[in-house]
């Protein structure tokens, strides 16, 4: 399951329990239902929505409450216990702090009380995301060396591609590859901290006999954050790479693994609008 697909199950899982059954939240279901520790969650929950998760719960509780001190009389004490605030005085500060007026107040006509909606992430977001543990693969292929210069690698990796499909390069790897589902990767490499020189490599999982012009690497067992790029190449990977700059970079809520980044090209018509690649970058997963 995807992560924004995660997301939206414990979501509706938090809206049963506030508005149906009136139940406590279980933190130890909401982590079953994540697939990861708690502190894990609450980091992808406020990265992939922009708020904590304790933030939301308090958001949408002070929401309800104030439908329900307008279309109702329930008495406060009650309506603090209902939303699980110790005392009246709890849940009376919460709610002046969210809505700017007390609970006496959004009584009386014509108190305007603030709306925090249900949040909707499948229709939200722009890319599908997920946190997925790779096991070990034994990568072959061909590698080039690129600079940081980004104006020179928009020219020099495309071309590396055409030559390695010119040269029979790419039809020896697609025949070589092992993994299911099938498709070829894109390695981008650090030759080291502080170098401006790098490598980038095209390779395919296999455990065949290497040809005499390929390399060999090796992935450890990792954890990798995963972007489905939709789209034809090389539009939708260069694109997938802009949103990862502009949002994941800046809001950026794991430690970068020693491992490369990849792109990953999946077996089929690259140039069909719902063709799939993926971009991979690696991460410590925190307990």
């Amino acid at each position: 399951m995807k992560w924004n697909e995660r997301l939206q199950a414990i979501i509706d899982y938090v809206e049963q329990h506030l508005q149906r059954t009136q139940e406590k939240i279980d933190m130890a279901e909401i982590q079953r239902m994540a697939g990861c520790s708690g502190s894990f969650f609450q980091k992808v929950f406020s990265y992939t929505t922009g708020i904590s998760f304790a933030e939301y719960l308090r958001f949408r509780k002070m929401t309800l409450a104030g439908y329900d001190l307008q279309s109702s009389d329930i008495k406060i004490i009650d309506l603090s216990y209902k939303y699980g605030y110790d005392s009246p005085t709890s849940f009376t500060r919460a709610f002046q702090q969210f809505h700017g007026v007390s609970p006496k107040e959004a009584r009386t006509s014509g108190s305007s009380l603030r709306v925090f909606p249900k949040m909707r992430l499948l229709s939200q977001q722009q890319y599908v995301w997920e946190i997925r543990r790779m096991p070990a693969m034994r990568l072959v292929g061909k590698s080039i060396t690129i600079t940081s210069d980004d104006e020179q690698n928009v020219t020099k990796i495309p071309g590396f591609w055409n030559a390695c499909q010119r040269d029979g390069s790419f039809s020896k790897m697609i025949a070589m590859d092992q993994r299911n589902p099938k498709g070829l990767f894109g390695l981008f490499e650090s030759c080291g901290e502080g170098s401006k020189e790098g490598q980038y490599s095209i390779m395919t999982v296999s455990e065949c006999e290497i040809p005499s012009d390929f390399v060999a690497k090796i992935l450890p067992e990792s954890t990798w954050a995963v972007f489905d790029c939709r789209g034809s190449v090389p539009a939708a990977i260069q694109q997938g790479w802009r949103y990862l700059e502009q949002e994941w970079v800046v809001k950026y809520p794991f430690r970068h693994e020693s491992l490369p980044e990849i792109e990953w090209y999946s077996d089929g018509n690259p140039y069909a609008d719902d063709y799939l690649s993926q971009i991979w970058i690696p991460i410590i997963e925190e307990e």
